[in-house]
């Protein structure tokens, strides 16, 4: 789906200018009848860094330096198959993975303003494969993700792309193998579909 205004409704937000943009920050859960005091549990702030997301050959790899995370997002073939020394113009992502913050929300702003994807579902543990929708940005604008929103990495959609990542420090993470709970890929296009 190409983003707009109206797509990302819910998902979250466009971003035109992410210097004077908040990032959401969820306060602690109290652990039992008695709540968690006024003004403590949300004071962890947010962290800022670059997120690379790079093919290397038919495989999608990313970097998050704001949280020293490295993952492999998918890949544009069978994984079993998936060579890293070609080079191939990937047309689609073989999605096997997604996840949400439950503690706050991510904002995504490309460094080149290239076009970029980013799947996503609403909040629920009970994640459906027919809620996934892989929002396609034409890069000119920043992504802004709530809180509990299912997504993965941000897609490159050219060899490789860098974007500005800032997020809740706490960087709690729910996760959801879907190949192995689903037992199959999501394909997720890098160019919008037309119909």
């Amino acid at each position: 789906v190409v983003a707009d205004d109206d797509s990302v409704r819910g998902f979250g937000c466009l971003v035109d200018d992410p210097d004077n943009f908040d990032i959401e920050i969820v306060q602690w859960p109290a652990q039992g009848w008695r709540p968690v005091d006024a003004g403590t549990g949300d004071e962890a702030g947010t962290v800022e860094g670059i997120f690379h997301s790079e093919w290397h050959g038919q495989v999608l790899r990313a970097k998050n330096d704001a949280v020293n995370g490295d993952y492999i997002l998918g890949w544009s073939t069978n994984p079993e198959t998936a060579r890293e020394d070609t080079r191939q113009d990937p047309k689609r992502v073989l999605l096997w993975h997604m996840n949400y913050h439950p503690d706050g929300g991510q904002l995504f702003v490309p460094l080149d303003n290239q076009p970029f994807v980013v799947p996503l579902a609403m909040p629920g543990d009970d994640l459906a494969l027919e809620d996934i929708v892989a929002l396609w940005c034409d890069g000119s604008r920043g992504l802004y993700i709530h809180p509990g929103i299912w997504h993965d990495g941000v897609f490159a959609s050219t060899r490789g792309q860098s974007f500005r990542d800032r997020q809740g420090r706490v960087h709690a993470r729910v996760s959801c193998n879907i190949a192995r709970e689903f037992g199959v890929f999501l394909n997720v296009p890098l160019q919008p579909v037309t119909s």
